[in-house]
């Protein structure tokens, strides 16, 4: 069993270390901690940490307690690469990690090398499942085929006279997720009207929001992020346009509507179930709102990670590599998003992707 000592070891740039002096059993979450996503990495953080401490209070794994290490790699896949090698450095048995998709599949070559089990809450590329290269790596979120299908089909149900445009930023995740919703879009008998990728991190789309009105289009689906997104539907506003704009899972963060204020008004995305609505999930949330922590987006499926790792080290017994992910594809286990289990691709058994929309400030399921 792999042990780390912090008493007198310095920190390494980049990383951020938490849990008792003495700690038997390291463990980690790596994301964007800093940069233009650290919402995503403050869910995931704030997830770890409480699947920690909750983790501990009741004795640990195998009895031994747990130290947790947080990783940033600013969603950039050259950096999640060197956490990734940093994180086996220092004795980690275990990642909950990483929330980008182009930070997951890279990094996964280390994990998968220096056998670290891998599951990331948040990674939908098809990829990071399809094309693993080694069996200990999962993930407790669906994928963008699942969810690019139930907003394609919903796109050709719903908007079948209207003109979409479909955009992407280039990224992994965003141009993946934009190509499947176009995919089952195109094979539910709609074709898109416009279809191109733009720069992400700018602060004026007003070009593209030009183009989008001189092409008379309706609906504007958005592969990426919710900082861009935010900026689009503000932008279409002030052009005085009502197009409706529709996008995935990275839109769950309430600062998606502290970008847009009213004008994100009847935003459409794309999401599992909402986790905090399972009775079963009930105390725990309380116990993040206590906290002054909203536990929305990724918040719940980091600590179900934690969980799902933690129940299988306890069956097998041990948190030998190999014996772990023998547990992880055999068992069933009881999480925070209901009971779950792994295919053999290491993809989650849970339900896929509904619809939400923003009013208000909140978003709340599609009625």
């Amino acid at each position: 069993m792999k042990k780390t000592l912090l008493a007198g070891v310095a920190l390494s740039a980049g990383m951020l270390m938490s849990g008792a002096a003495w700690a038997d059993i390291s463990i980690a979450t790596a994301g964007p901690m800093t940069g233009q996503y650290a919402t995503f990495g403050a869910q995931m953080k704030a997830g770890a940490e409480q699947a920690v401490e909750d983790l501990n209070a009741a004795g640990g794994v195998l009895g031994e307690q747990l130290n947790l290490e947080i990783g940033d790699d600013a969603c950039d896949p050259k950096q999640a690469v060197a956490v990734a090698n940093q994180m086996a450095g220092n004795g980690v048995v275990f990642m909950a990690g990483h929330f980008c998709s182009g930070s997951s599949i890279p990094a996964s070559s280390v994990y998968s090398e220096e056998g670290i089990v891998q599951i990331s809450p948040a990674s939908t590329n098809p990829k990071f499942t399809d094309e693993r290269p080694g069996p200990g790596i999962y993930r407790v979120c669906g994928r963008d085929d699942q969810q690019g299908e139930v907003a394609g089909k919903f796109l050709a149900d719903k908007f079948a006279d209207t003109k979409v445009a479909i955009i992407h930023d280039k990224t992994a995740y965003g141009k993946g997720l934009a190509d499947q919703t176009m995919k089952f879009m195109e094979e539910a008998g709609k074709k898109a009207d416009m279809y191109e990728a733009y720069t992400a991190g700018e602060k004026d789309y007003t070009a593209l929001v030009s183009k989008l009105k001189s092409e008379g289009i309706g609906v504007l689906y958005v592969g990426g992020y919710h900082t861009e997104a935010g900026l689009m539907v503000r932008q279409m506003r002030d052009q005085g346009m009502d197009t409706v704009l529709i996008s995935g899972d990275a839109l769950v963060t309430d600062e998606y509507w502290s970008i847009t204020g009213d004008a994100g008004s009847g935003t459409l995305m794309t999401f599992s179930p909402d986790p905090r609505k399972n009775p079963d999930a009930a105390p725990l949330v309380e116990k993040f709102r206590a906290k002054g922590i909203e536990p929305e987006g990724y918040v719940l499926y980091t600590y179900a990670a934690m969980q799902a790792w933690a129940q299988a080290a306890e069956a097998a017994g041990s948190t030998d590599y190999d014996a772990v992910v023998k547990a992880l594809n055999e068992g069933t286990f009881k999480t925070v998003l209901g009971e779950l289990s792994f295919d053999d691709k290491g993809d989650v058994t849970l339900p896929g992707y509904v619809f939400y929309e923003w009013k208000d400030g909140k978003y709340d399921y599609l009625k």
